[in-house]
This record gives structure tokens, C-alpha cells and sequence, in this order.
């Protein structure tokens, strides 16, 4: 079967638009989402609205897939490794050798955040541990935060939110080299600067309470940042279709329709070039719905 469209990535990017195209009713559409990425991990956005108490990404991603279901959108569980376009169709392969076929396709496969698998820290993402200041630099504000990360990653993100709390430390988690430039800068600061691995984070209902250093030490905090660099840009499948994609991997889009520079290809969500956060990837579905649409109709005419 030659869908209309396939979404690839069942995040909040790819629901959103699957969602729109299903309010069409008149599209065959499939969505292939192997279940990881960004929003699978967050405990609890807190700057979506209408809903001021947050919402975890789990179910977030559970309330968008039911109603994209309730328009008659498909899912199946699988990872797409392979894509392929000859003239008018695009061909998809998964890890296990399914192929799949459609006219127009979105790629909404987001990015993954870099960081080690310390003890304690899933169970604080989003709750009282944080991956984007534009997002949640509010909830550290007046707090004792502790940003763990890499180099010079983490000395950026600390001298980005010490606008927000005179109490932040930074724990070099990997003990890469910093300018001494730039830790003068944090010293300017007042930023505590630690170059030594963590053991641990001890919590509780995911709310960090201590953050335990490979040699004992213990340091208490009230919130977190991780900043380690070098996230994983899932653009493999827009290379592969000979779309264009900047150095850092991200994937260029129109500003208008978000199609990429190969037709009949969009691109939503983290992939894209721009603001990383939940919001902006719900009106990248939105755009991209609308403009597939187009495209669809456009095609039966």
C-alpha cells in the first residue's frame, strides 16, 4: 500500500501533524515511531498551555496518540533505518526489512540529549532537572541549582541562567578542558567550579536532594541543568533522501510550509533549525499538516 503520507516519529512534532491530517479525513496516513526521544523522557512540561501544573511527556504523547487515532491515523511500532526517493514515491525500510511507501513524508525524529547514566537523574528530568533555560530557567529562580555537564557546554548553559539564581554550581562531569578565559567568567560570577566526576543523584519523587561526587562529597541542590553537548540530531534519514542539513546536523526547513529542500519531504520538531521546545514542535505539526494537504490535493488534480 502507497500511503498518502508517513509521519515519521510519534513525538510531539509528529503527532501534532498527524493529528492535523486526520481533521482532513480524507488522507491515508501512517506514523512509525519506535517510542524514544526528548519528550519520552520529560516528567513534566510546565510551559504548554493549559496545563499550569505540567504535563509529563509520556502522557502527553498518550492523550495525542488517541486522538490521532480517533481520526483514523495508523501507527506501528518500528525504527526506520533506510529512505529512498524515486521520482514521485518515497520508500522507507525498517530495522527488520518492512518497507514502506507513500507520496509525501515528514520527518519529525528529533534529537536526543547527550548525558551519562548516572544514578537518580531519569527520574528528575523535567521534574527538578533541566535540558533547556528558555523552557525552565524559571524553575531554578532563587534556587541552589547544580549544573552537570561537559567543558564548555556547561560552563555556557551555567553563565546563561546565573541571571536566575545567585546559588549554581558547575560539576565538570567529564573534566574537560575550559579556557581559563571562560572560568574567570564563572569565577566573575560567583559560580562554584568543580572538575570532578558524579557518583550519583539522590531524590525522591523526582526532586534532587543531593548530587554525590565520585569522592564522597556531598553537595545539596534544590534544581539541575545538564549541559554535556554534542546531542544526537536524528538526521540520518534526511541526509540519506539528500535534504539539506546544516553542520550541527539539524535539518533546513522553509519558513513558510517547513518542507525541506527536497520536495514532497517536511521536516518538524527538534529536527528543524530553530528553538528547541514542545511548543514551537506542535506548530511545526500544525504547518506541516496544512501544507501536505496542500500537496496532497494539489497531486489528485
Amino acid at each position: 500500500m502507497i500511503q498518502d503520507c508517513i509521519i515519521v516519529g510519534g513525538g510531539i512534532a509528529g503527532l501534532q501533524a498527524a493529528i492535523q491530517l486526520g481533521r482532513y479525513a480524507e488522507h491515508k496516513v501512517l506514523v512509525i515511531d519506535y517510542g524514544e526521544g526528548r519528550s519520552s523522557l520529560c516528567r513534566s512540561y510546565h510551559n504548554i498551555l493549559g496545563f499550569p501544573d505540567g504535563i509529563s511527556g509520556q502522557e502527553l504523547r498518550k492523550r495525542g496518540r488517541q486522538q490521532a487515532e480517533s481520526y483514523g491515523i495508523e501507527f506501528i511500532h518500528d525504527r526506520v533505518v533506510k529512505a529512498h526517493k524515486e521520482e514521485e514515491i518515497i520508500t522507507l525500510t525498517g530495522e527488520n526489512g518492512a518497507v514502506y511507501k507513500a507520496k509525501t513524508l515528514l520527518l519529525a525524529t528529533g534529537l536526543t540529549d547527550r548525558h551519562p547514566e548516572l544514578p537518580g537523574l531519569k527520574n528528575t528530568l523535567g521534574m527538578s532537572v533541566y535540558v533547556c533555560p528558555d523552557c525552565d530557567g524559571y524553575e531554578i529562580k532563587n534556587k541552589k541549582t547544580i549544573i552537570m555537564g561537559s567543558g564548555t557546554a556547561g560552563a555556557g548553559m551555567a553563565r546563561i541562567l546565573s541571571s536566575k539564581t545567585l546559588d549554581l554550581t558547575y560539576i565538570n562531569h567529564e573534566q574537560a578542558d575550559i579556557p581559563s578565559e571562560i572560568l574567570q567568567k564563572l569565577k566573575d560570577k560567583n559560580i562554584e567550579y568543580i572538575e570532578e566526576p558524579i557518583e550519583k543523584i539522590e531524590e525522591q519523587d523526582g526532586m534532587m536532594s543531593t548530587v554525590i561526587l565520585k569522592s564522597g562529597r556531598r553537595i545539596e541542590a534544590e534544581r539541575g541543568f545538564i549541559a554535556f553537548g554534542n546531542n544526537k540530531v536524528h538526521s540520518e534519514l534526511a541526509e540519506q533522501l539528500g535534504a539539506e542539513v546544516a553542520d550541527n546536523k539539524h535539518a533546513a526547513a522553509d519558513a513558510r510550509s517547513r518542507m525541506s529542500t527536497v520536495e514532497n519531504v517536511w521536516i518538524a520538531g527538534d529536527l528543524g533549525i530553530h528553538s528547541e521546545q514542545a511548543a514551537v514542535a506542535m506548530g511545526d505539526g500544525v504547518l506541516c499538516g496544512i501544507w501536505i494537504n496542500k500537496t496532497l490535493h494539489h497531486m489528485k488534480k
